[in-house]
């Protein structure tokens, strides 16, 4: 979608996969330097690599999955073309993998149970309990874990990674709060708040409502969690998946 603001040119660009892409996409723009601007942050970033040719401005770009940006065009250009091997946006390199059990807490109220320990990350559907299985709500995960010896080089900048989230998550790193991430790729910067060992992660996911209403199928209904009009979600119908469902890792920006 485009439209021009006096002097500016704005693009909006938004990617229906639910992959990753790369594309060069080409602006009917010359002239003028170009911008990125994140409408989930309001981030906004200098676009280092592209070519102008025939009046036409090409720019590689990366979208996350179903990931859209605004492609601005306010300044005037300056300089010449930057060297082909920059990139626009950094790249990121596995570097370690929290794996191992994860302290997992539910809500009691929510039928959940208060305390238990996930030996590997899975979908709360696939648990055996069935305050698990049926769960909607709030589940923190706790995990301890040190930094390995070839992360802590001073100038890296890392980031975390939960992998696949159903459907949302807060993070705390040794009780900084990180924020709230709610579509892929799940992902933090957590450079300022690491420490070489000892470091404190806490998880908190929310689902959404079809499992508890589902699960409350099966029961009587003095001892239902929820009440509602709609009757579609019967006993029959497939659990969604929840939780933190990972891998969790820490990678390294390359920018």
């Amino acid at each position: 979608i485009h439209r021009v603001v006096a002097d500016k040119e704005l693009y909006f660009v938004a990617n229906p996969a639910h992959t990753a892409v790369e594309a060069v996409c080409t602006f009917r723009v010359s002239g003028k330097t170009p911008e990125a601007w994140f409408p989930d942050t309001g981030r906004i970033e200098p676009i280092s690599v592209f070519q102008e040719n025939d009046g036409c401005t090409r720019i590689p770009l990366r979208f996350e999955p179903s990931g859209s940006m605004f492609i601005v065009f306010r300044q005037p250009r300056g300089g010449g073309n930057l060297p082909a091997p920059r990139r626009n946006f950094p790249a990121c390199g596995v570097a370690h993998e929290l794996d191992g059990p994860w302290t997992v807490k539910f809500d009691p109220q929510w039928g959940g149970p208060s305390s238990v320990e996930f030996e590997r990350l899975v979908s709360w559907p696939q648990r055996p309990e069935e305050g698990i299985k049926y769960y909607s709500g709030t589940a923190t995960y706790f995990k301890t874990f040190d930094l390995p010896e070839s992360l802590r080089r001073p100038g890296l900048r890392l980031a975390l990674d939960l992998g696949q989230v159903a459907n949302l998550a807060e993070v705390r790193l040794n009780g900084k709060n990180l924020g709230i991430v709610w579509a892929m790729p799940f992902r933090l910067e957590v450079t300022d708040a690491l420490k070489p060992e000892g470091n404190q992660l806490e998880v908190e996911v929310v689902n959404f409502w079809p499992n508890r209403i589902i699960g409350d199928q099966f029961l009587a209904p003095e001892k239902r969690f929820t009440r509602t009009n709609i009757r579609k979600l019967t006993k029959d119908t497939p659990l969604l998946e929840s939780g933190l469902l990972g891998p969790v890792r820490i990678l390294v920006q390359e920018h």
